[in-house]
């Protein structure tokens, strides 16, 4: 069965993560990036305000951020072992289904958990999957992000967010989900996921830059509004729950254009080039960060967003913007 609206009623958390018109704390979800060690909080100089964190110092800001009724975040892993065919990325002893472990032992179902379902992270190349040839091989690549999915369902993730833009990933997820009693994790699927410039403080973030090529023939044209309608209703056909629009900012117009083509929820985000851009001009005193901020999450949720990630968040209800 891959249609299950069910999954998101399953909880109160995830039933204020869909609620269809507001701008409240409950439609944002807030990224963090773990890392192997203890003790450690490193700043990430691209991205001010942002940390490396390891298990136990996540498990620390992860619950200054539930007083404040930050109750959603996104997991990406940075520092597993590196190989060509990303073996790491489905051990269940890497950093994110540990660290998933740790949160959701701590915490239960205060905390609704999402992870980041891609191996650009754990591939020696770079890339979002297995090269051959030095290409991008889809399907080998699908059986190897099912996989991941799975392990991050075991370790108690609430919801997974591929972000590989393989053909057919979202159906081969669901299949591997539900064919291993995990019919109620739902999938945010990055159905349009651009090959953008925007995204270049992440390289630093999730040290996933490629070292060779680019991800022009996997991820979308950033010229292409009707080629993303129809990546995000195959998506939806496979058994997505959300679909997700990546970048943000400079891509309202498909968040808007989805919003009027699909029931599913949309999600969208405002990646670490939005994010940094508004710090650096805020910095140096050429724009008022609160007022642009709110601004900018109001924009997103007009165009028919109502599920945000951003790096802001924090900000956002530590100094009482929203």
């Amino acid at each position: 069965m891959l249609q299950r609206p069910r999954r998101l009623r399953k909880n109160p958390v995830v039933r204020e993560l869909v609620a269809e018109t507001r701008l409240s704390k409950d439609m944002f979800i807030y990224p963090y990036f773990v890392v192997p060690g203890n003790g450690v909080t490193k700043a990430i100089d691209a991205m001010p305000g942002v940390n490396h964190f390891s298990t136990d110092t996540l498990l620390k800001d992860v619950e200054k951020g539930l007083a404040l009724g930050v109750n959603k975040i996104m997991l990406f892993g940075v520092g597993d072992e590196k190989s060509e065919d990303a073996h790491s990325a489905y051990d269940p002893h890497s950093l994110v289904p540990v660290a998933v472990k740790e949160l959701k032992k701590n915490f239960g179902d205060d905390l609704y958990v999402v992870t980041d379902v891609c191996v650009c992270s754990y591939t020696t190349h770079g890339h979002c999957g297995i090269l051959k040839d030095d290409y991008v091989h889809n399907d080998a690549t699908v059986e190897l992000i099912a996989k991941m999915a799975l392990n991050h369902a075991e370790a108690g993730a609430d919801m997974l967010a591929p972000s590989d833009m393989m053909d057919g990933r979202v159906a081969a997820i669901r299949h591997k989900l539900d064919g291993n009693g995990f019919e109620n994790v739902a999938i945010m699927s990055h159905a349009t996921k651009f090959a953008s410039s925007y995204y270049g403080p992440f390289r630093e973030a999730a040290d996933c830059a490629p070292n060779k090529g680019d991800r022009k023939a996997y991820q979308m044209d950033f010229r292409n509004g009707t080629e993303a309608l129809r990546e995000a209703l195959l998506d939806e056909g496979e058994g997505a729950d959300i679909l997700m629009v990546k970048p943000a900012l400079a891509y309202l117009d498909i968040i808007s254009k989805l919003k009027q083509h699909t029931d599913l929820p949309i999600a969208c985000y405002n990646v670490s080039g939005e994010y940094s851009m508004i710090k650096a001009a805020a910095q140096r005193g050429w724009i008022d960060e609160q007022k642009v901020v709110m601004e900018t999450m109001h924009a997103f949720a007009r165009a028919g967003a109502s599920v945000i990630t951003t790096y802001h968040i924090r900000d956002i209800v530590e100094q009482k913007w929203m």
